[in-house]
């Protein structure tokens, strides 16, 4: 991509975070319950070229459907779909957030919705970065089951400039703090100590090796 031609030779992890969830959810009227449903119908797939855009285009041509079989494309912010789709404007939207982002929260108390699966086979197909997740029924009013979806693992990411001690001291708090993060959002129950070492694009910064070393998680 044009904007990436630089190499961002600074870049070093705190530490994996919480999944974005690949979240489509259509108004129950729309009468889409799988991908395939999505055919002739209007999705909303975020800012053009932003990670939930990416996302929308990775997850249809796994399932073999593109942007052509849809009846329309809408690249809103997840918000503004979420107004469309209560005035019945809009069939669905793929937001790709932490588990019980506000929006869907706000759309699924005023509207019935169906929360669209995709299988594990589709997620297996596209690959990483790409993991398969459930998510858990309940989650919105009226999601009654768990819903099978992908998910994009986050990263907390800072620069070698910081001092190994401020990263050290950054990565303890995190983790140290994970029942406070729990308990002001739902997102923060899907921060986990024992992954948080795992699968960095980039290097880990010292000081955070230094923690998860402490910590046993890193020999």
């Amino acid at each position: 991509e044009a904007g990436f031609k630089k190499k961002l030779e600074k870049l070093r992890t705190i530490g994996a975070i919480y999944p974005n969830y690949i979240q489509i959810v259509a108004t129950a009227d729309s009468g889409i319950k799988t991908l395939a449903d999505l055919k002739g119908k209007t999705l909303s797939v975020g800012a053009p070229k932003s990670g939930t855009e990416l996302n929308a285009r990775a997850i249809l041509k796994a399932a073999d459907l593109s942007y052509k079989d849809l009846g329309k494309v809408e690249y809103l912010p997840f918000a503004e779909s979420v107004d469309l789709m209560k005035n019945r404007q809009l069939n669905a939207t793929l937001q790709s957030a932490g588990l019980g982002v506000a929006s869907l929260k706000d759309l699924s108390s005023s509207t019935e919705i169906n929360v669209v699966s995709v299988p594990k086979a589709v997620v297996d197909k596209i690959g990483p970065p790409f993991v398969s997740v459930i998510i858990p029924a309940n989650t919105y009013t009226g999601q009654k089951a768990d819903v099978p979806t992908a998910a994009v693992v986050n990263y907390l990411v800072t620069s070698s400039a910081v001092s190994d001690d401020l990263a050290y001291q950054m990565t303890k708090l995190i983790f140290e703090s994970l029942p406070e993060l729990a308990n002001s959002h739902v997102a923060g129950k899907d921060i986990k100590l024992e992954t948080a070492a795992t699968g960095s694009p980039a290097p880990l910064h010292p000081g955070a090796i230094r923690y998860y070393k402490e910590k046993g998680l890193i020999k």
